[in-house]
């Protein structure tokens, strides 16, 4: 029962991007989204556990057109009631254009919040072990 109060929550981990292995050590090199060539670079293993990061392979790009998507979808839940959608006018237009400037905005942590979710559909926790997620 000790290991249990000890064990860190998995939601925090996931979004402060940690281990999903240990869940202690950050995952990406920079903490920062900046500059953006450099966004998604990972270390080579965890500080702490030992847990292989950057075999890693397919980066999360199906993740990341998910929720790219519904975020896209999510945007009308703000934009409908305070400005109203309707097929007579442009506001339709309207609509898509803010959606398309909240999801470029968002695009950095997206991909680095899908990178983390393929991370941590692949790596156990507690597991601790050195393979490649290839």
């Amino acid at each position: 029962m000790a290991s249990d109060t000890n064990k860190p929550a998995l939601i925090p981990a996931l979004f402060t991007m940690k281990c999903p292995s240990c869940r202690k050590s950050t995952v990406f090199l920079n903490k920062s989204y900046f500059p953006l060539n450099k966004c998604l670079a990972l270390k080579d293993e965890c500080e702490v556990c030992g847990e292989k990061m950057k075999s890693e392979s397919n980066n999360g790009g199906g993740i990341n057109y998910a929720l790219t998507m519904v975020l896209f979808f999510l945007n009308l839940l703000w934009y409908w009631p305070i400005f109203g959608l309707s097929y007579k006018d442009n506001s339709v237009y309207y609509f898509l254009f803010a959606s398309l400037g909240v999801v470029i905005l968002a695009q950095p942590y997206l991909m680095r919040l899908s990178r983390m979710l393929y991370l941590y559909l692949y790596v156990g926790f507690g597991h601790s072990r050195r393979v490649n997620i290839d």
